[in-house]
């Protein structure tokens, strides 16, 4: 077999996307240039690795395997390169990181810490809701993780690196703003903007309300923490969310933290990567930023090493 590492870049990037105009953006290539090695690519293997079928494309079984095996050859020649200029001293390569939405407003700090102290890395930064990460996850598409809610529908590694307060949010001028310790049965008669089923946020919630024999009236499911917001601040209902992703509203006054019993949901951050998976260099770095240095385990290790 004579398939190139950049054929397998490039195929790899049109078998994640499922478009050669996608792909060629990310690659910064025409797109006569992808179809054109793609297509090579399927000459020199003997087989069909994608298939069009109205106006989408699909991955063959052979398209598949091939995709599997050029993320563990790509993602071991990344390895490979940031593990030697490491040993240079001047470490280079890339980190990938994917967060749930909620979580981009506390990761982007960590990265610009991460980034000052490795500025030969590159980092790709991905926002999605949990359903799409954990169909990323599926994939090995990234390096780690950033979630709430931990994947259990997977076998994975992984960290509570940070707490995750959720909080109630009301406008103002509700009448349950200016009371305190307001049980959770005055909640019965509210309604409630919330995100999409699924989410972690969501899960949570629920989960209260239901330990409480309680079943909140949904007026609204949205899909983006912004617009949780916007709908909360025009009156349209109460939610849970993030105390993180509502900091900067919280202190202009124009959303208020209800004071319910029960509440913060005590919640964390938890970094998670596939079970088994060999962590790149930056990825090892970036672990090291989130917990200062002293990961869970790593002490416990230590302490027995020196014992033996």
């Amino acid at each position: 077999m004579s398939a190139s590492l950049r054929q397998l870049q490039i195929f790899r990037a049109v078998a994640r996307t499922l478009s050669y105009t996608r792909a060629a953006e990310d690659l910064h290539l025409t797109q006569p240039a992808v179809f054109t090695q793609v297509r090579q690519l399927e000459d020199q293997l003997g087989s069909v690795l994608i298939e069009r079928i109205g106006k989408r494309l699909y991955l063959t079984e052979a398209g598949e395997v091939v995709q599997a095996s050029a993320r563990e050859v790509l993602g071991e020649l990344e390895r490979l390169e940031m593990t030697l200029a490491d040993l240079r001293g001047m470490a280079r390569g890339r980190l990938r990181v994917a967060v749930v939405s909620t979580a981009k407003y506390d990761i982007p700090r960590r990265l610009g810490d991460f980034c000052r102290r490795h500025p030969g890395i590159d980092v790709a930064l991905t926002v999605g809701n949990r359903e799409e990460l954990l169909a990323r996850f599926a994939g090995n598409e990234d390096d780690l993780y950033i979630l709430g809610t931990l994947p259990g529908e997977v076998a994975a590694e992984h960290h509570a690196y940070a707490e995750n307060p959720l909080v109630l949010v009301a406008p103002p001028d509700h009448p349950l703003a200016a009371r305190r310790a307001i049980v959770p049965a005055d909640l019965a008669r509210e309604v409630f903007v919330m995100r999409e089923k699924g989410s972690g946020t969501r899960i949570a919630a629920e989960r209260f309300f239901a330990a409480q024999g309680l079943s909140p009236q949904v007026r609204m499911e949205l899909g983006a923490n912004e617009a949780i917001k916007q709908a909360v601040m025009a009156g349209l209902g109460l939610s849970v969310i993030s105390r993180g992703s509502a900091l900067l509203e919280l202190e202009q006054g124009v959303l208020t933290e209800l004071d319910v019993t029960g509440f913060p949901l005590v919640r964390h951050w938890h970094v998670a990567w596939p079970k088994g998976k060999r962590l790149s260099v930056g990825a090892e770095a970036f672990l090291d930023v989130l917990f200062g240095g002293a990961r869970p385990g790593q002490a416990g290790a230590e302490v027995a090493a020196k014992r033996a």
